[in-house]
């Protein structure tokens, strides 16, 4: 074995083990005395030119790669858990339980005032829908769950939802309820309710009804 091959089969080693880009001067503290750093990293180059791991210098550090053209194997999707915060989780309690109902309801079940970002999450996850407008002064627009909802949590239907414990041990329920947090039987509400079915001023309304409240 030469001691050009020699060299150059270490600083392969040495790139290949190291957690990150080495410089010319961090190879040479590490090799004998007469080895040459610059030889053996254009013959390390040369050989790697055109496989699927390259040579390449980058701020005059050294490294070894994937080639840029391979990139593409080494991405992976995946989904990504989103978490719900507290008043999110509340809200959906609520809305589970007390459907049809109205961002104002949902506020006076929680004792503060619940804003869109909550709403908005629930929405964006498919989890709650907008069912209608309340036939009420002011014609509020009515929150339920979905299909997705109970696909999640495993439920048949509505009749299904657990108790209290049960919500929190699913992670629908923080441990710390606010004053006054109570549940209805679901599908009991009288309230009455029109279809969103051509009610275009629908997304106005509801942007109004936010900002107001």
């Amino acid at each position: 074995m030469t001691v050009a091959f020699a060299t150059e089969r270490m600083i392969e080693a040495l790139l290949f083990a190291a957690a990150e880009p080495l410089s010319a001067a961090d190879l040479a503290a590490r090799l004998p005395a007469e080895a040459d750093v610059a030889q053996g990293l254009a013959a390390l180059k040369a050989r790697y030119a055109g496989r699927g791991v390259e040579l390449v210098c980058v701020a005059d550090r050294w490294r070894l790669q994937t080639a840029e053209d391979l990139a593409f194997l080494m991405t992976r999707e995946r989904d990504e858990p989103r978490r719900l915060s507290r008043a999110a989780k509340e809200t959906l309690a609520i809305v589970a339980y007390h459907q049809p109902t109205t961002r104002a309801e949902i506020d006076a079940v929680r004792g503060v005032q619940t804003g869109r970002g909550a709403l908005d999450v629930l929405l964006e996850l498919g989890l709650v829908r907008m069912r209608g407008r309340r036939r009420s002064p002011g014609r509020p627009v009515t929150f339920g769950t979905t299909d997705a909802f109970l696909e999640h949590y495993g439920l048949a239907n509505l009749t299904d939802l657990p108790g209290v414990a049960e919500m929190r041990a699913a992670g629908l329920l923080g441990l710390d309820l606010p004053a006054g947090f109570d549940f209805e039987l679901p599908g009991i509400s009288e309230a009455v309710e029109d279809p969103l079915e051509d009610d275009t001023d629908f997304h106005v309304d509801f942007l109004e009804e936010s900002a107001a409240g």
